[in-house]
């Protein structure tokens, strides 16, 4: 059982299709779960609904195979190394919610889902108290994830992988100061490409004392906290220096390139395999700083070819 499909029901945690009890599932889904194994929940983020069969994420990124034939329907748990070859693999937890495609109304119902998500990780702990559990976000999903951390009162956590995140600095901060997120190892990944969606971010949705987006990062004043620049070109070759080559970004605007990108699901794969010391990472990672709008307005690269001379000078 590689893959179990878990969804919020408001605040609560349900299984997909209402077959089994979450109980049940969970029991069925750890029994026999080698010790180092990750467990890992996969949230997705904006305009999908898990009630809706054509916007389900189950159909889609969450799943092995996704139906959905575009460029963005990647499967992450089969990249992540969920193949469901082997229970060494560990258990993968497609986690989805109503997120539709109003952006205020989503972002409110992320924090609904987040308690949801940490009545799941409880579930998952009281069945399994010394595992830690592994969160990888987009967008809106990072969102959830951190709302679920912060209302955990364990140190349940282990790595979080937040995508591209749609959350403002301060809610994070205050996701850092619970206990859960005292402990978990959180790899903030963010990208140029991403400003414009930042920036509607902070102009539309933000309320009063909301402040900057993640995609500004926390800096590196938080020991567990680390900010992934992903279209910083001495940041992808620290990559390349760790073993892992990450493809160059090649628009200007893309909100999904932490995980289109060549290369970004095998670096989480890594990461919550082990393959990859977080604390190796974050030390060898350089502070990527940029204005926004840099990459925007940055002017295009004009390569010219000039002509062959046999007796000119080398």
């Amino acid at each position: 059982m590689p893959l179990v499909q878990v969804n919020a029901a408001g605040e609560r945690p349900e299984p997909q299709g209402g077959a089994a009890r979450l109980g049940l599932l969970l029991d069925r889904a750890l029994a026999g779960l080698p010790p180092r194994a990750p467990i890992a929940v996969l949230i997705h983020g904006l305009k999908f609904s898990p009630s809706v069969p054509e916007l389900s994420p189950h159909r889609h990124i969450l799943a092995l195979d996704p139906e959905e034939r575009c460029w963005k329907a990647v499967s992450w748990p089969r990249a992540l190394g969920f193949t469901g070859q082997s229970r060494s693999e560990g258990l993968c937890i497609a986690f989805g919610w109503e997120s539709g495609s109003n952006v205020w109304r989503a972002y409110d119902e992320a924090a609904r889902a987040g308690l949801a998500l940490a009545r799941l990780i409880e579930a998952i702990r009281l069945r399994a108290p010394d595992r830690r559990v592994d969160l990888l976000g987009h967008s809106l999903g990072a969102r959830v994830a951190l709302s679920a951390m912060a209302a955990l009162s364990t140190d349940a956590v282990g790595h979080a992988v937040l995508m591209a995140p749609a959350e403002f600095a301060s809610q994070a901060q205050a996701a850092l100061r619970s206990t859960a997120g005292r402990r978990a190892k959180i790899l903030n990944v963010t990208s140029g490409e991403n400003d414009l969606y930042d920036w509607l971010l902070e102009r539309f949705v933000a309320r009063r004392g909301d402040g900057p987006t993640l995609g500004r990062g926390l800096g590196a004043a938080q020991a567990n906290w680390a900010d992934l620049r992903i279209d910083d070109a001495p940041t992808l070759a620290a990559l390349a220096g760790l073993g892992h080559r990450v493809a160059p970004p090649d628009r200007r605007i893309c909100h999904w390139s932490p995980y289109v990108r060549p290369g970004m699901l095998a670096l989480y794969a890594a990461l919550i395999r082990g393959d990859l010391p977080y604390e190796l990472l974050r030390t060898r990672l350089p502070e990527a700083r940029a204005a926004r709008w840099s990459r925007l307005l940055a002017l295009p690269r004009v390569e010219l070819s000039l002509p062959f001379a046999g007796n000119a000078p080398s």
